[in-house]
């Protein structure tokens, strides 16, 4: 899922991966160019600098240098150290047995509307029941959007206009979800155009009332390095678990990399364009 990245890396560790023993200056010269390939795939100053220092201490520390398998092992380092640092080989989403609940929260623009009908497909089709709730109570275009999607993708949709506050649809909804014994009942609410504490209070509240099984944050790596400052700022006002990574095929790789080594929050799902099957 990180083509991009993962290419490049690929193609400067491929330059040491056939040899055997390595020099100092061999490893050094090569995770400079590791270093390189990070910052071009947009990934943070810091978190490429610790990346590298960290497969620098490992390979030193195993003393493998004078290895006849000493490229093989920098390959292994390097890719385990990508998979530590990403959060994992997989994350799963919080469950628990049944009556399930995600809270998808994001920026406007972040395609948190498209991706709630996503996510409802992808369980429906592993043989979960599923509800969506509009909670955007501030722009009936978005109740209006989640209405076609979820017609769309044959998705039971809970609405309740503009005039209730997002806590009691989201409430409400949840509720009916129970009473039809759904597996899960994933809750489309509002973004912003930035973080504010409007915002954070409404999300505040529908977390409060109806204690979501999973907050999921939706983010859009078009925004580059921002991305990381509004993960940080949704995990810290939410608690987010885990994050959906949106528009992935417009985008090096790097902002998932810098998102999880920052924050600590693992992706959890990659949407790759805007169409319900993307």
């Amino acid at each position: 899922m990180f083509e991009t990245l993962t290419d490049k890396l690929t193609a400067v560790i491929n330059s040491v991966s056939g040899k055997g023993s390595l020099t100092e200056k061999d490893i050094d010269d090569t995770l400079k160019e590791v270093r390189r390939a990070l910052l071009e795939a947009d990934v943070n100053f810091k978190v490429a600098r610790a990346f590298v220092s960290s497969i620098k201490d490992q390979i030193i520390g195993q003393d493998i240098l004078s290895s006849i398998t000493a490229g093989q092992h920098v390959v292994k380092v390097t890719n385990d150290e990508l998979i530590k640092t990403l959060g994992g080989e997989s994350v799963e989403l919080n469950k628990t047995e049944k009556h399930n609940s995600i809270l998808m929260v994001g920026l406007n623009g972040s395609g948190k509307t498209t991706t709630s009908a996503k996510l409802a497909k992808h369980l429906s089709q592993s043989g979960q029941s599923v509800g969506l709730v509009a909670a955007d109570v501030h722009r009936p275009a978005a109740i209006q959007q989640l209405t076609v999607l979820a017609d769309e993708v044959g998705i039971n949709l809970y609405e309740a206009g503009t005039e209730v506050s997002a806590a009691k649809v989201s409430l409400d909804g949840y509720e009916l979800g129970k009473k039809r014994d759904f597996d899960w009942t994933i809750i489309d609410t509002a973004g912003r155009f930035q973080i504010d504490e409007e915002l954070m209070d409404e999300l505040a509240e529908i977390k409060n009332s109806v204690n979501p099984t999973e907050v999921l944050l939706v983010v859009d790596p078009m925004t580059g390095q921002e991305s990381v400052n509004v993960a940080q700022d949704f995990h810290d006002g939410l608690d987010c678990p885990g994050y959906f990574l949106q528009k992935w095929m417009v985008m090096q790789g790097g902002g998932a990399l810098s998102i999880t080594s920052v924050t600590g929050i693992p992706v959890k799902y990659i949407g790759v364009g805007e169409k319900i099957d993307a």
